[in-house]
């Protein structure tokens, strides 16, 4: 075996490879641009060399850096990971010259491959089947449009050398295929340099299929059974899961032969990925061949019991396959959700930012977390902006289903938008366990899945404002007089004399703001009375670290809070939710009150708001204090006038201590 791989990647792909490899005893041999100093997979890796800019194309892509690196460390094996040469056929060869085993397949196979146009042809001649169409050189429009007509609108025109969705169209009628080839044209040039097209008839029901294959360089071959991944935005996958639920055993092993076929047709070594399009009348297609590791590679490992990297080292190494297709079975079901930093809402548009709190859940023989990145760390614009893949294992899919349920209400995320909460929709979604699965699901689904543009923030109200009053107390206890504990200044109720204990907040909620007012029912029992607005409830509740407890009205709840510079992050099991205190008042609902107002607890005067003199309204802004990282704002508790102020500003104030002279107008 191999006593030292570089891992020519970056991620949650360079750290999976490297567990494999440290379980084995091999060495690693990571690489890293200027943006990933500080990353994961550097500081797991036995070793790590520096290869130039944060921009890919400066880094990552440069075969030369990569080889220089690997040669100067020793290593005697890359492997590619997936994405950026991993399907590099010239980047195969210039391991082959430079002595280095390429832990992936041969050149030839990855050029076989690499041309979808060119790869139809090979399968069509393996009697691999193939969705109708035409994929051959002639690209004259009057032709094309010729092969449009034959097939039966509508059909799919798709770029010859593309991938991720480019340069491809659906066409539903003649009137529409003109318009339809220039601007797929057009885009498959700037993404590929290459304006080639395929015209395929297009399935409206697909199931996309895809089979796990595997070859030694002694003539063995085997498939390790198959994905469904139709679960896809913009082509590109969002939920993989193994096995296809709902699959025929008969059309499981035609459909896994056939992805032999395809290896064997090309000469292949190592893993590689036969996809498919799976239609209602139960055929398949040959769609194309991925000629490396596929992201979602795991939920195989988890039906199989076999690690696929170990397998992957044991192959290029020269070993032959660890087992045989007989030796081979299927245990349980597994799945697997790709968490992203991205806005499910806005177009699935990218997101950038810093992981300011990241929590995945525990990880089990049934959960099971691929990641990269770890709390700090900056989702950036130079890289994918996959956080992880959260992959689980039970028995069927039932109960995979409600493991997967679980465990993303326990991933708690903040500092970016992710896709969580829309992940857990399709879990929980009726169409989705009932297995209603093609490629046009989250289309279909659009209402069930996006719900939270149109959903109440408010509803969070009192669990929030029994936090912030719980978090509030905590403080004044850590601040507190330890000689003196019964003393009521060491209370953060807004006690009074013969008054109610009220405070009135602001809360910001995800740029939505809402008055809310807290009054203690009992002293010492943390149960509060919530108004905002037309509604009140009744909060009660223990908080321990960043765990609440709460019973609102009755409904005993669990909540995770996160606290940042000046704002929070409240997860709900399904969603995050993010607010802040924009200012909070202790107040009391006398509006004929005057004289004196009091600091409600120990803090700093920020500023004075109005002049000695000055008339005011009531609920006018007086004075604003800040403790603990909140505002609090002395607010007019009538028509009036300040006559005097006892501090001035940047004064630290005891709580309790006389702040102004209040004069009420008659």
């Amino acid at each position: 075996m191999f006593s030292k791989i570089l891992i020519a990647n970056r991620g949650e792909i360079a750290c999976r490879v490297i567990k494999t490899a440290q379980r084995m005893g091999v060495r690693t041999v990571a690489v890293f641009s200027d943006a990933d100093r500080d990353a994961l997979h550097v500081q797991m890796a036995d070793e790590a060399i520096h290869i130039g800019p944060a921009p890919a194309r400066e880094s990552y892509l440069r075969t030369d850096k990569i080889m220089a690196a690997a040669l100067a460390s020793g290593a005697q094996a890359i492997h590619p990971g997936y994405g950026f040469l991993s399907e590099n056929a010239g980047f195969s060869r210039l391991c082959e010259e430079n002595g280095i085993a390429f832990i992936g397949p041969p050149a030839s196979a990855i050029e076989a491959m690499g041309s979808k146009s060119a790869a139809k042809q090979i399968m069509e001649e393996a009697g691999v089947p193939l969705v109708p169409g035409y994929h051959g050189d002639d690209q004259d429009t009057e032709l094309l449009r010729q092969a449009a007509q034959r097939i039966g609108y509508p059909v799919l025109l798709k770029a010859a050398a593309g991938g991720g969705g480019k340069g491809m169209r659906q066409v539903w009628e003649p009137s529409e295929f003109d318009a339809a080839l220039a601007a797929a044209k057009r885009e498959a040039m700037s993404s590929f340099n290459d304006d080639i097209m395929l015209v395929e008839k297009y399935l409206t029901r697909p199931r996309h299929v895809e089979i796990q294959v595997f070859c030694d360089s002694h003539g063995n071959g085997v498939y390790l059974f198959e994905r469904d991944c139709s679960l896809q935005r913009r082509h590109q996958k969002v939920v993989e899961e193994a096995p296809a639920p709902g699959l025929p055993d008969e059309i499981r092993e035609a459909m896994g032969k056939a992805a032999l076929r395809a290896a064997q047709a090309i000469d292949y070594v190592g893993a590689g990925t036969v996809e498919f399009l799976f239609d209602e009348d139960g055929s398949f297609y040959f769609m194309e061949m991925n000629t490396r590791l596929q992201v979602e590679h795991p939920v195989t490992e988890m039906i199989t019991r076999q690690d696929l990297v170990e397998w992957q080292l044991r192959v290029a190494y020269g070993e032959t396959l660890p087992l045989q297709q007989a030796d081979l079975r299927i245990h349980g079901h597994a799945l697997e959700v790709r968490i992203y930093a991205e806005d499910p809402n806005n177009d699935f548009l990218p997101a950038t930012g810093t992981l300011r709190y990241l929590q995945p859940p525990g990880e089990s023989q049934h959960v099971r977390v691929d990641t990269g990145v770890q709390q700090g760390d900056e989702v950036s614009i130079y890289y994918d902006p996959m956080i992880a893949k959260l992959i689980v294992w039970d028995e069927n899919r039932y109960r995979a289903l409600n493991r997967l349920a679980d465990a993303l209400t326990n991933y708690h995320i903040s500092g970016v938008t992710t896709n969580l909460e829309l992940l857990y929709n399709i879990a929980a979604s009726d169409a989705f366990r009932s297995a209603e699965l093609d490629t046009g699901f989250i289309e279909k689904n659009r209402e069930v899945l996006f719900p939270a543009a149109s959903a109440d923030k408010s509803r969070h109200l009192p669990a929030i404002a029994l936090y912030l009053m719980l978090r509030q107390q905590q403080q004044a206890r850590a601040a507190s007089n330890p000689d003196d504990p019964l003393s009521p200044w060491n209370r953060a109720n807004s006690w009074r004399l013969n008054e109610p204990h009220g405070q009135s907040l602001e809360i910001n909620i995800e740029g939505e703001a809402f008055e809310v007012r807290c009054e203690e029912q009992r002293q010492g029992d943390h149960s509060y009375s919530v108004r905002f607005g037309e509604q009140q409830s009744r909060a009660t509740g223990e908080l321990q670290g960043n765990v609440l407890n709460a019973t609102i009205d009755g409904h005993r709840q669990r909540y995770t809070v996160v606290p940042h510079d000046s704002s929070f992050t409240l997860f709900t099991g399904r969603e995050a939710l993010h607010f802040e205190p924009v200012v909070a008042n202790f107040d009391t609902e006398d509006s004929g009150s005057a004289g004196n107002l009091t600091a409600p607890m120990n803090g700093t005067l920020v500023e004075l708001s109005v002049q000695p003199g000055q008339t005011v309204k009531k609920g006018d802004t007086l004075l604003i204090m800040e403790a603990m990282k909140m505002e609090y704002r002395i607010k007019a508790p009538a028509d009036g006038a300040v006559s005097e102020f006892f501090y001035a500003a940047g004064d630290l104030i005891d709580g309790g201590a006389e702040l102004l002279v209040f004069k009420a107008a008659e």
